[in-house]
């Protein structure tokens, strides 16, 4: 990080904002299916701001104003954040499949930044990287970004631009592409889940001027303290109001850079979509946890059944998952009628055997046009560590070139000892073919980020259908700052974009 404003900040706040940008502005209580918000306030640039609830925004031009602010992340810890409309998370865009949407970026930040479009495929040059396919915005700029949004699901928008400390501010916010039919719900939440740390120091050493991307944090994140829902902890979390009968969906999206364990209490449901793509013929589930990693997505529904007040609630050993949790409200009902088991050992859905076969776009046995093993580890190298794809770091790693309507085929191995690695590819859907050697079993599962444990192997397939230059990096981006990044190239794509030596930029 860099140490002027981010100094500063302390001195004003008492607090170091953290890192993992999360989620802040309590959009939890809010039923995003009956909102139709267009338009948005600049945002204050004075870094004594304090945030405002977010918004959500519809309509086919959108303006995103990058400020500074502070922001109220549990009750009586105000930490400073960067913002998107002087909110975090930043305000809901919601637009319908089919639409072009243009959003104008406005860079009222000390540092560049750009927008990522994460799990959206947009054409290559609107991807938001900084040096590949654009040059960052630089503080007092703006930047026009302008695609159609072809595929309906539940997806997220943050900062490209040395990312591993700008999402961890604060620049983030759900990008949510409603299907032409209509979702077909009666309540519509959004759920962002992430990390921040209350305190400026980390084993003894005052962290405001460090830069994150050069830090020795692989096994030891207990530093992010604070767990938020949509930058809320605790108390601060906004209810989620619903009536008897309801149809509800909750989009759950990761925007920090640890897993979570969601559980829904006191009724049956279903995981409906992953990284926005559907599940066929999903399967009714009750107190199971839904694991989520960095970058992934989950959307879970269920019908209201059971009149009450019941948690939906992150499950783990750390005293932080008591911040990630939010009470489903039914009109009317006495509080008190649920009580939290965050700390329970419950199972996890198998993704890999979850829902009901049906044709796919790929299989195991079938020829590709290429095959490519990506080994991941953890390693010291220079007395620094490092993470690698196969023993190298970027940008020496060797980038995967592929033509137009080429068929890949990716093993994805992970051989760290004790990391995980969500690894996301830009710019287009990969299908998952087998866990651990196992073809899948259940619904085919189309996914842009998959999280690998240590001793985890995937193999994943996907078809070069989007022409341009495009990371694959792990989205613990800790990891991808230190590393853990390539490239997929299309050998035949030309294009404009120059970089700008002077611009700074930093795409992880």
């Amino acid at each position: 990080m860099k140490t002027g404003w981010k100094l500063k900040s302390m001195i004003i706040v008492g607090g170091l904002s953290v890192v993992l940008a999360g989620c802040t502005g309590s959009m939890n209580g809010t039923d995003h299916s009956k909102m139709n918000m267009e338009g948005t306030k600049e945002s204050p640039k004075a870094s004594d701001a304090q945030t405002v609830k977010p918004t959500v925004l519809t309509g086919k031009e959108i303006n995103l104003t990058a400020s500074v602010s502070t922001q109220e992340i549990a009750s009586g810890k105000t930490l400073p954040v960067w913002t998107f409309n002087n909110s975090v998370p930043g305000p809901q865009i919601r637009v319908k499949q089919g639409e072009t949407i243009k959003v104008n970026l406005k860079n009222h930040l000390p540092e560049p930044v750009t927008n990522h479009w994460h799990g959206v495929p947009v054409p290559n040059a609107m991807d938001g990287i900084p040096g590949v396919t654009q040059n960052a915005v630089q503080p007092s700029q703006s930047f026009t970004y302008e695609f159609k949004a072809d595929v309906p699901g539940t997806y997220w928008y943050h900062s490209h631009q040395d990312s591993v400390n700008q999402l961890d501010r604060g620049l983030y916010g759900a990008f949510i592409v409603e299907p032409k039919e209509g979702t077909g719900v009666d309540r519509d939440y959004t759920l962002v889940l992430d990390e921040w740390m209350s305190s400026g120091e980390m084993t003894g050493m005052n962290m405001s001027g460090m830069d994150h991307s050069t830090m020795n944090m692989g096994h030891d994140m207990s530093m992010y303290d604070l767990y938020t829902i949509n930058g809320k902890s605790g108390s601060l979390v906004d209810q989620l109001p619903v009536k008897q009968g309801d149809k509800v969906r909750i989009r759950l999206i990761n925007a920090g850079y640890l897993s979570h364990q969601i559980h829904l209490h006191g009724h049956e449901f279903k995981v409906i979509a992953t990284d926005g793509q559907p599940i066929n013929n999903p399967g009714i589930l009750k107190d199971n946890v839904v694991s989520i990693a960095p970058g992934e997505r989950y959307d879970i529904e269920f019908v209201a059944n059971n009149p009450g007040q019941w948690l939906i609630e992150d499950h783990g050993d750390k005293a932080a998952v008591k911040g990630m949790k939010a009470m489903i409200a039914y009109e009317g009902a006495p509080a008190g009628s649920d009580k939290a088991n965050e700390t329970e050992k419950l199972t996890a859905v198998d993704m890999s055997r979850y829902g009901q076969a049906s044709k796919a776009n790929f299989t195991l046995d079938q020829k590709y046009t290429l095959e490519y093993t990506m080994n991941l580890n953890t390693e010291m190298k220079n007395g620094e560590m490092v993470y690698t794809i196969n023993g190298k770091t970027f940008p020496e790693t060797e980038p995967i070139n592929v033509k137009e309507g080429n068929t890949v085929k990716v093993r994805l191995v992970n051989n760290s000892k004790t990391d995980d690695h969500p690894m996301h590819l830009h710019g287009h859907f990969f299908q998952v073919l087998s866990k651990n050697g196992k073809p899948l079993g259940g619904s085919p599962i189309i996914k842009d980020s998959l999280n690998l444990k240590p001793g985890e192997e995937y193999v994943v397939a996907f078809e070069a259908n989007n022409e341009g230059n495009w990371m694959f990096h792990c989205h613990d981006l800790h990891h991808a700052s230190a590393g853990m990044v390539t490239e997929l190239k299309y050998t035949d794509y030309k294009t404009n974009f120059v970089a700008d030596p002077s611009a700074g930029n930093k795409p992880e």
